[in-house]
Formats: C-alpha cells, sequence, structure tokens
C-alpha cells in the first residue's frame, strides 16, 4: 500500500476530472494498487487514513466531514471494484480536497477497451450484475462524475460535494459499515422495494466481505455475522451451525449463537430458540423463510414483530440457518431481505472455508504426529535437548528427527530435511524414519544404513515414475502439465550412533548433502565432526562413509538444518564467516537445554522476523 503523501509532486499524476481543474487544492494524496480483490479494501483504508491525517494536521475541514468522509470511501470502493473488475491492471486512485471544501476522487486504469456500466442504462435489477451496481452508487453521491479515456489508460472520476450529499435520513456515521441500514437506499422507481442495491448496501456488503474474508474459525466467522446484523438491519439474531453429522441424522437442535441489541436479552432469548430450532424444508433454498416470533423472550415492547430464516449453503451443503428478527413490524422490506440474503452467502462461504482449514489443519497435525517420535530417548552418561519449528504451522514440515535406541548398548539418532514441503515431504519422512529404525536394530552400521536408505529413495522414485507413466498411457497421451507425475525425493540427513562407556561416549556418524554437526569441548573449542557426502536419493550405487569421534565428559554435538545455517538478514546468512562455530563457543560451560534454547534465540534474533524455513536442531552432551 503506497504512502499518503501531503502534497502532490508537480505532474506526478495526471488529473482527468474536469471539475478539478482550476480548483485550488488543500490537501491531496495518491495510491497504486494491485489489481485484485484486496484493492477496494485497501483504498477505502487510504482514504480513512487520509482524512483523519488531515485532520491531524489541524486542516479546517468542511461541516458534516464524517458525512464526506464516508462517501468518499464508498465512492472510490465502488470505482476500484469497477476497474479491477473490468480491467484487472493494476489501479492508480488520487484523491483531493479543494478549498472548496468538495473532494474530488478519481481511479485510472490500463484496460480502456471496456466501458464502464452506465447505470442509467436501462438494465433490470435483476439483469444487473454485481460489479455493474457500483456507478449507480456514484451517482447518487457525487455531485459530478465522468469517465475519460487517454492512451492505453481509462479513468473515472467524481466530484463530491462538501459536507457529503444532502440525505433525507438524518446524520451519517463516522463509519460506512455503522450507516448500513441509515443509507439503506429507498426505491428509486415506484413500486419497485426490490431495489435495495444502492450506496449503503454496496458498502455495506464490500467492509462485510472484507472482514470476513480469510476468517480460519467458524466461531468467528458467525461472531462477526452477528456485530454485522445486530442492530443495523435487525434487533436480534441467531446463527445455528450443522456439521454432517448434524445434517445427517436430520436434528437442527445445535446451540444457537444469539445477538440482541440489549444485551440483557441474549440469554432469556437463547433459552427461547433453543426450545424451537429451524427446521429446514427441503432442498437447497437460502431463503428467506418465516420464522416463529419467540414472544415473551424479548420483553413486554417485544412481543410482536417478524422473523426470517436464510439457510447457509455453500458448495451445494448446508452449513447452519440464519435468523433476523425485527420488533414491531409487519414484514421486513424487501431491500433489507435481500442485503441479509447476499449476506447470508458470504457468511456461507466464509464458514465452508474455515471448515475445510480445520479439516486440512487437523489431517496435517495426524500426519505430523505420525512423522516425528512420540518420545525422545534416555540415554545412559548423556543428557540432549531438541528445538524443532516448523515454519508452517498448517502443514507437514520438511525437517525430522529421530533419537531411539537400537539394541546391543547402543542409540541412534537422525536430524534430515526433505527437499520441499507438504506431502512430498511426508513421504519421504514417512519412508525413512521407518527404515532407519529398522536397519539399525537389524545391526547394519551407520555407512550401510545410508546406502540402504539412498537406495531404497531411489527405487520408490522409479515406481513412482513407472506408476505416472502408465497413468499417462491411460489417459491417452494427453500432454502432462505442471504438478503431473511424481517429484524428485531428495534427502539431507545427518545420522549417527552413539555408544556410552566408562569415561564418555562413542560416536558414530555420516552426513549425507547436511549441515556438519559441531563438536563444543568444555574450553571452547568448536570443530567439525564429519565430512560432506552426497545427497540422498541423488546418485544410484552411492557408497557412504562414516567417522568415529569420542565425547568425554562436558562435552556436546549439535546437530542442526539449514533452517538455522540459512537463517538470512538481507543478504547475509546465519554461517556466513563460520557464524554457527562462533555462536556455540559462546556457551561453553551450558548445559544441552541452554545450550540449545540459546542457538535458537540467536538464530531467531539474526533475522529480525519470524523464519521462512523449518528449523530444527538436537544438542547431545555427555556428562
Amino acid at each position: 500500500m503506497a504512502a499518503i503523501p501531503t502534497q502532490r509532486e508537480t505532474d506526478s499524476r495526471a488529473w482527468d476530472a474536469p471539475a478539478y481543474r482550476g480548483a485550488g487544492p488543500r490537501a491531496e494524496g495518491c495510491a497504486t494498487l494491485p489489481g485484485s480483490p484486496l484493492a477496494p479494501g485497501s483504498a477505502r483504508a487510504l482514504l480513512r487514513a487520509a482524512f483523519a491525517e488531515w485532520a491531524d494536521q489541524g486542516l479546517t475541514l468542511p461541516e458534516g466531514s464524517a458525512r464526506l468522509a464516508a462517501d468518499a470511501m464508498a465512492v472510490v470502493s465502488e470505482l476500484v471494484t469497477n476497474a479491477v473488475v473490468h480491467a484487472g491492471t493494476e489501479v492508480e486512485v488520487d484523491w483531493c480536497l479543494e478549498e472548496t471544501g468538495a473532494f474530488v476522487v478519481q481511479v485510472r486504469d490500463h484496460h480502456p477497451a471496456r466501458a464502464p456500466r452506465d447505470p442509467a442504462g436501462g438494465e433490470a435489477w435483476y439483469d444487473m450484475p454485481e460489479h455493474g451496481r457500483g456507478l449507480r452508487l456514484v451517482a447518487t453521491l457525487a455531485e459530478s462524475w465522468g469517465v475519460t479515456y487517454r492512451t492505453g489508460a481509462k479513468t473515472v472520476w467524481a466530484r463530491l460535494p462538501a459536507g457529503g450529499r444532502d440525505r433525507p435520513d438524518g446524520p451519517a456515521p463516522e463509519h460506512t459499515l455503522e450507516a448500513a441500514e441509515a443509507l439503506a437506499p429507498q426505491p428509486q422507481r415506484p413500486g419497485d422495494g426490490r431495489d435495495w442495491l444502492g450506496r449503503g448496501a454496496l458498502s455495506f456488503l464490500a467492509e462485510a466481505s472484507d472482514l470476513l474474508a480469510g476468517q480460519l474459525d467458524e466461531n468467528l466467522v458467525t461472531a462477526l455475522t452477528g456485530q454485522l446484523i445486530v442492530p443495523r438491519l435487525a434487533d436480534w439474531c441467531a446463527v445455528w451451525l450443522e456439521d454432517e453429522a448434524t445434517v445427517r441424522g436430520g436434528d437442527g437442535s445445535a446451540p444457537a449463537r444469539v445477538w440482541h441489541a440489549s444485551e440483557n436479552r441474549i440469554e432469556e432469548l437463547a433459552r427461547a430458540l433453543e426450545k424451537g430450532p429451524p427446521c429446514p424444508r427441503d432442498g437447497l433454498r437460502s431463503g428467506p423463510e418465516p420464522y416463529p416470533w419467540p414472544g415473551d423472550a424479548l420483553g413486554p415492547h417485544g412481543g410482536h414483530g417478524t422473523a426470517l430464516a436464510y439457510r447457509l449453503i455453500a458448495g451445494g451443503r448446508p452449513l447452519g440457518t440464519l435468523v433476523i428478527g425485527r420488533c414491531g413490524l409487519e414484514r421486513f422490506p424487501d431491500e433489507v431481505t435481500g442485503l441479509v440474503e447476499d449476506l447470508g452467502r458470504r457468511v456461507a462461504l466464509a464458514i465452508g472455508a474455515a471448515r475445510q482449514y480445520a479439516r486440512q489443519a487437523t489431517i496435517s497435525a495426524v500426519l505430523q504426529r505420525g512423522l516425528l517420535p512420540g518420545a525422545v530417548a534416555e540415554i545412559p552418561g548423556m543428557s540432549s535437548a531438541l528445538v524443532y519449528e516448523p515454519c508452517d504451522k498448517g502443514g507437514p514440515s520438511g525437517d525430522f528427527y529421530d533419537l531411539f535406541p537400537a539394541g546391543d548398548g547402543r542409540w541412534c539418532f537422525a536430524v534430515g530435511d526433505v527437499q520441499g514441503k507438504g506431502p512430498e515431504a511426508a513421504v519421504v519422512i514417512g519412508l525413512a524414519r521407518p527404515w532407519l529404525r529398522l536397519l539399525a536394530r537389524e545391526g547394519y552400521r551407520v555407512a550401510d544404513v545410508l546406502d540402504r536408505l539412498n537406495q531404497l529413495l531411489l527405487d520408490d522414485a522409479t515406481e513412482a515414475a513407472d506408476a505416472a507413466a502408465r497413468a499417462l498411457v491411460a489417459a491417452g497421451g494427453r500432454p502432462v502439465v505442471a504438478g503431473d507425475g511424481p517429484q524428485t525425493r531428495f534427502l539431507s540427513l545427518l545420522y549417527g550412533e552413539l555408544t556410552p562407556h566408562d569415561g564418555g561416549v562413542r560416536c558414530t556418524l555420516a552426513s549425507a548433502g547436511h549441515p556438519l554437526p559441531l563438536v563444543l569441548r568444555p574450553d571452547g573449542e568448536v570443530r567439525t565432526a564429519a565430512r560432506s557426502q552426497t545427497l540422498l536419493g541423488v546418485v544410484e550405487d552411492e557408497t557412504y562413509t562414516s567417522e568415529t569421534i569420542e565425547l568425554g565428559p562436558g562435552d556436546s554435538l549439535l546437530c542442526v538444518t539449514d533452517g538455522v545455517t540459512e537463517r538470512r538478514s538481507g543478504s547475509r546468512q546465519f554461517d556466513d564467516g563460520d557464524g554457527l562455530a562462533r555462536a556455540l563457543s559462546g556457551c561453553a560451560g551450558l548445559s544441552a537445554e541452554l545450550i540449545a534454547e540459546r542457538i535458537r534465540r540467536l538464530v531467531h534474533d539474526f533475522g529480525g522476523g519470524l523464519p521462512e524455513d523449518d528449523l530444527a536442531l538436537l544438542v547431545l552432551q555427555a556428562e
């Protein structure tokens, strides 16, 4: 998002609004936004910040500036939406507060071939796509507006009078969301009560979409729904959510989430609604349908009113029911019922997305638990400490570790890193970790374990390629697109065997394309403990070798993944100039737990932000 300048550079942008030419600017700003669905929300935020900045600077704003700001945000939202839908290019937004107190905004895209829809073009409301309704809002709020074409660009501009347009519905609230009910338009043609599509409705839906987009918790989605509806559109509302078991069993008795304009009525209303949950009709009609009035639960002034029920449906599946109620009404106005139905669709989509995310997160968590050891083995004569931080909490990590007994007085450890993340990484880890344990317990030595694991990965990749080729032939030889077929499965691995004895621990280890382990002596001396060899799963018939070192009392072995060594700060990496060795040298005299924590903290502090890669480190210390 571009910054808000308080004064424009000369000729930095071309003004195409005739109303602006010759008028003296008091304050102005500009921004360039990507042609994406996020652009309208960014434009509103920019204007909101601009008006706040002007006020902070002591700029005297015209009477009714709150109304003008609300109108400006509504207009820029619709102009940017129109540009994004019709052009899809970057959008340039310019705004100016004139000496007269009027506000001018223009939105420029770079696809002039398509003209914006004319709100007076005679289209019936039910034929008009949603992206064609915005200019009716602009025409309602603006004193003048127009379209200017230049080579390679199209600009739509609007001039709003000082204080905003006069409205019969009283003072405008300070925020567009709070204006939803007050700004709900009256029918523009006699008898057309359905034509609620105007300034307040579109602004309301735009703000609601921004609030609901990206919410990954269905409970938060329902809470936002209640806050959006009450008290703007209804005195009270309730949401019943259904899971798949509820739908199959035909039981709609899940507890309702209830909101009321008066907090002290919520508990009693919730009890009343629990006695009569909605019983949706067959089919997938979203509504609205009449709902029985809860009567006495709303107090002495709420004995009469109207309630409507809307099914929340997304992807052809019912997800719940939304009920709204207004005291003292014989029926809801059509503009409100239509607005709530549109809002209900957005709520249903948000709930569906949140549930899909929750399912994926659950699957990933179960998969991750299966890929990592349930506990780290305790080794006689040694202490250990582990740090494991996947950067993506929602999916399987590419890093893994293990520390397990192998029999005959031996313990084995492994720290690995699979190329890539997600399901492909999970497949490799799911192969590697069980085979490591099996081969170690069968008595294979370190180098032999790596030889066999390398061949296993290569054989598995060959089988996957054969399966993909057979599938291609079965599909009639269709062209292969990105993502088809098996992905190359490389694995970097540090693997070792520990044998405690009197006076220390014998450690035999090998590194296959992995950051080399470091040994810390009690006097602060640090040295590497292996040599680099080829990644696993790359070279056929590769022969690996191992090395053996002795860990005396107080010696510590540090094993890390490249999430530690390659942690970035600008163009520098954490291990540049033996940075990891220097950091470890400063840990002399610390326990395994304190060494692990200190290295973790130094890695985090080095980058100044959240790590962009998985991080794993294991410290083994001879006692």
